[in-house]
């Protein structure tokens, strides 16, 4: 059970047999403040007087006497039973007392509630009629203080209106809290400083504890009111992974802190009173992790997800703890997919998708004949609308799939009492079957159907549940046949989860619990709309006036469930699997349909066949300046490097394209195509003839062999800003807003004059395009404008994909992964981003100090080029920077990749003779600056 940490069951039976008071024997909305050492007299003053020793705790609505004997019954009497309250022996006929004159504190009543007798968790068994029972406190001078106490939690209780009650009793719980302050004789070293304290509550499941929260620069702790569980809560800021903000009866006052970076169940959850209080404490300890722990977010995830680094388990347990879900709040506890549809098979398919349930849809509309029952009704229903009047995740859902291994929570949560036997969790097929057929059953499943932990489906603690209509006794969960014992079925539940079926079909059922399908015209459509009050904003508690609705709104919508607060706004990515490798590319891109685009035989980057480029970046942190050559007087702005790298050609805003022998490490050619700066370059296959764009709005083509000009297309009415060329087609962007597709057949002789240029395309814009680049299959193509939006367009239809806002300025550099499913952008915002070529999601940010102006990547690393000329090495699926490496004295601008060494230029560019990929990024100013504009430097 997840908010039960897990221990060793043998520890888990002790619990049961040692702890028998808990925060779970108050009502739900009450609070424990008191406890005093104490005697439950029976039969005073008769010669059958007997003395009881215990202790009696003070409680808002109720008085609990737990003897120190188990085999006794704890005592709960609700303070709204009781007649009269006073010291014992005490006459007047006013059941409100002020004074009295015996040690003894008289109750009575007529209802209390046995509990726990013999310590076995079972129903409470109640006894009504008028009562007196006589408890005498080992300290006599606290009896006048614990009586006058009684009397004001007796009013507050006796309130007609319940909104009453509760102001009532908030009001008392905050005047305790104001006369008490943390002890700050806790702190676990007199050297630490204190930040800030404010009050707040501890919640646990069903049940909050009020107390004082202190933090300081090296801990964090809380001190409950009451003492209990025990005097003080420490964690240690250093040992802090993650801290989520969190609503709590649907207001924004919650604060979760984790220690653990893959934990479902979470070191401390705390209640706020006031907002400010809050985001005060999360202010500081956020600015704690920023030097220790790197940021997650719902898109880092999914990037590692999609990659294989996360499985569908750790992705879903991360994605209901971004979306406010906690094993410490049962109406948001995490929600898992029910992913098997067979419960009736003797052996268990998973290569069968009939075997599987439908994640397409929501468990509500997976029967046909009942969804059309539910859409005639929704039809018919006046505003607001909704399809299902119940939801798939509440408490009493949680719990009725948890009460063997948490019995005294469904007591907590129904009175004392269990379900029906015939409505228990009882077999695993009946309750599939009922969440198909019944009229009001679309529950989901507890991320424990995917543990490891089979207490939930075994009644080891030999609880009583009650006997069937059969006449069966209520005991262990019913497995389907496939399952031999409850370990096999939550291992075959585990691989049905992370199988081939599930892992391509999962970001469909995301769709509907956390991503676009949640709310709006897209739900409706999907046929997943539940009640508007278990929707985040779907009611303003603060616009209630009214104390009774307040708490009646409030108690329902907490009893009902409460959706998921929504994490995506568009279609979620799928994963990446095996059979999605080496799809055909289809001829028009339908971005909500189609496949991933992969090309025919083309692999993912995990499976790149190049020894050298993987030797390249496992070694990539290693780089080091070897050599430096002066090649131009300005900025560089493009380099490409032959097959055999032993040339190197450089563009510059001086005007010219250079060849540089990286053998005899000298400058062989230096031509000038006009008194405009070149912008970049590239070489055409067989390394005969080189490409470069001008600012001059012209592409040269210059033969190598012949040492001459060959072409020039006159293509666009501003310069030209980046190049790109596959199988005889050119592709030039400009800052006359356009990207053009030009058909470039070869002149039919080497060094003849002409090639032949049609064009094929025009991808208009609306503003300056600064870079392009081109998918691995050549049917995508993504575009990076002066705005700060990168644009995927379908080459096939030259049509838009996907528009997507990333960044705050100018598109330095954009690339797709070597699989085509990603692309990452750098911009003049310092921002490095991953978007979904599929869905055109942004599903990973990060971001560094200064512009990164240009990189190389294999879909997994990142080699970065920055403003200040540093090579910075990211880890995408971290989500860090791994390494920084000073290369240059400018800014970087341009990058290449070509076997053996790696390369860099700026305004100075870096070579190396390692026996490593080549990979030249070059530097530019404009204008241009003291240091070394014009350089190229090898790195290896």
């Amino acid at each position: 059970m997840a908010f039960i940490r897990k221990k060793p069951r043998e520890q888990q039976l002790q619990l049961y047999s040692k702890e028998r008071f808990s925060l779970l024997l108050l009502n739900l909305e009450e609070y424990y403040f008191e406890q005093h050492t104490a005697s439950h007299i029976q039969h005073k003053g008769s010669q059958n007087e007997r003395k009881i020793r215990g202790s009696l705790k003070i409680c808002s609505k109720s008085v609990i006497f737990e003897p120190d004997a188990i085999s006794q019954p704890i005592i709960k009497i609700p303070l709204r039973d009781c007649i009269k309250i006073g010291k014992h022996g005490e006459n007047g006929a006013n059941r409100h007392f002020a004074k009295a004159v015996s040690g003894g504190i008289s109750l009575i009543f007529s209802q209390v509630y046995f509990i726990k007798e013999h310590n076995i968790v079972a129903p409470y068994k109640i006894e009504r009629g008028t009562m007196e029972y006589v408890f005498e406190l080992d300290v006599s001078g606290k009896v006048e203080g614990v009586v006058e106490t009684l009397l004001q939690l007796h009013r507050a209780s006796c309130l007609d209106k319940l909104g009453d009650q509760t102001a009532m009793i908030t009001a008392i719980l905050q005047s305790r809290l104001a006369r008490t302050s943390f002890d700050k004789n806790r702190f676990q070293s007199v050297s630490e400083k204190l930040h800030m304290e404010c009050k707040a509550e501890m919640v646990t499941p069903l049940v909050t504890n009020p107390g004082h929260v202190c933090i300081t620069d090296t801990n964090l702790y809380f001190q409950p009111l009451n003492g209990y569980p025990k005097p003080m809560v420490q964690i240690t800021l250093h040992d802090v992974r993650r801290i989520y903000k969190r609503r709590h009866g649907l207001m924004p006052l919650g604060l979760e802190v984790f220690c653990t970076e893959d934990d479902l169940c979470s070191d401390v959850y705390l209640k706020f009173y006031e907002r400010q209080d809050r985001d005060d404490l999360y202010f500081y300890i956020a600015t704690y992790l920023e030097h220790h722990v790197a940021e997650r977010t719902a898109e880092g995830y999914t990037l590692q997800w999609q990659r294989g680094l996360l499985s569908n388990y750790q992705y879903l347990l991360h994605l209901n703890t971004l979306a406010d879900r906690s094993c410490n709040d049962l109406s948001q506890y995490p929600v898992f997919p029910w992913v098997i549809g067979d419960y009736s098979s003797s052996e268990l398919d998973l290569s069968n998708p009939g075997t599987f349930r439908d994640l397409s849809k929501p468990v509500g509309a997976l029967n046909k004949e009942r969804l059309e029952r539910l859409l005639a009704r929704y039809q018919e229903m006046p505003e607001p609308k909704f399809m299902y009047g119940s939801h798939y995740s509440s408490p009493g859902y949680v719990l009725f799939y948890l009460v063997r291994i948490a019995p005294e929570y469904m007591l907590c949560l129904q009175n004392g009492r269990f379900d029906n036997a015939d409505r228990m969790f009882n077999s695993i097929a009946e309750t599939w079957k009922n969440c198909l057929d019944g009229a009001t059953d679309f529950k989901e499943l507890i991320p424990e159907f995917y543990g490891d932990d089979v207490s939930f489906l075994v009644n080891s603690l030999k609880l009583d549940l009650g006997k069937r209509q059969g006449g069966q006794m209520v005991d262990d969960v019913e497995l389907p046949p496939w399952a031999r014992s409850p370990e096999d079925f939550l291992q075959k539940s585990r691989d049905a989860l992370e199988s081939d079926y599930v892992s391509e079909h999962l970001h469909e059922w995301i769709d509907l619990v956390f991503g676009y399908k949640q709310k709006g015209r897209d739900a409706v459509g999907a046929h997943n709309v539940f009640h508007p009050l278990t929707y985040e904003g779907g009611v303003d508690l603060n616009s209630i006036e009214d104390p009774d609705e307040k708490v009646a709104m409030l108690t329902q919508i907490l009893e009902f469930g409460q959706t998921p607060k929504q994490l995506f706004v568009t279609p979620h990515p799928r994963r990446i699997t095996p059979k999605f490798k080496s799809l055909s590319q289809p001829s028009s891109y339908n971005a909500s349909t189609a496949d991933s685009p992969v090309s025919p035989g083309e692999e993912s980057f995990e499976d790149l066949t190049e020894e050298s480029r993987t030797l390249a970046w496992s070694n990539i942190t290693r780089l080091q300046l070897h050599e430096q050559h002066k090649i131009h007087k300005e900025a560089v702005t493009g380099i490409a490097v032959s097959r055999s790298g032993s040339s190197i050609f450089t563009t510059s805003q001086d005007s010219t394209l250079k060849m540089f022998s990286k053998e005899s490490k000298m400058l062989q050619r230096s031509i000038s195509f006009s008194n405009m700066a070149l912008s970049s370059c590239l070489l055409l296959p067989g390394d005969a003839t080189v490409v470069s764009s001008s600012w001059d709005n012209n592409v040269y083509f210059y033969s190598i062999a012949f040492g001459r000009r060959q072409d020039t297309l006159m293509g666009h009415d501003d310069a030209v800003s980046k190049i790109c060329w596959r199988d005889n087609r050119l592709y030039s962007a400009s800052w006359d807003s356009t990207v053009k597709v030009w058909s470039g057949v070869p002149a039919e002789t080497p060094g003849s004059r002409r090639h032949q240029f049609d064009l094929l395309a025009e991808l208009e814009h609306d503003v300056s395009v600064d870079t392009i680049s081109l998918s691995a299959a050549s049917t995508l193509l993504v575009s990076g404008t002066k705005e700060g939006t990168v644009t995927i367009w379908d080459l096939v239809a030259a049509t838009i994909l996907h528009q997507i806002p990333c960044h705050s300025g100018t598109v330095c550099d954009t690339a797709f992964s070597p699989d085509s499913r990603h692309i990452l952008s750098a911009g003049e915002d310092g921002c490095l981003n991953v978007v979904d070529v599929q869905t055109g999601m942004l599903i990973s940010s990060m971001t560094s100090d200064e512009p990164q102006r240009c990189f190389l990547w294999d879909g997994n690393s990142v080699l970065s080029g920055s403003q200040s000329g540093e090579l910075l090495v990211w880890d995408l699926l971290g989500g860090k920077i791994r390494e920084r490496i000073q290369g240059h004295t400018g800014k970087l601008s341009a990058a290449d990749l070509a076997p053996p060494n790696l390369l860099f230029p700026p305004a100075d560019v870096p070579f190396s003779s390692r026996k490593l990929p080549v990979c030249p990024l070059c530097c530019g100013r404009s204008p241009p600056e003291p240091g070394w504009p014009g350089h190229l430097h090898l790195l290896g």
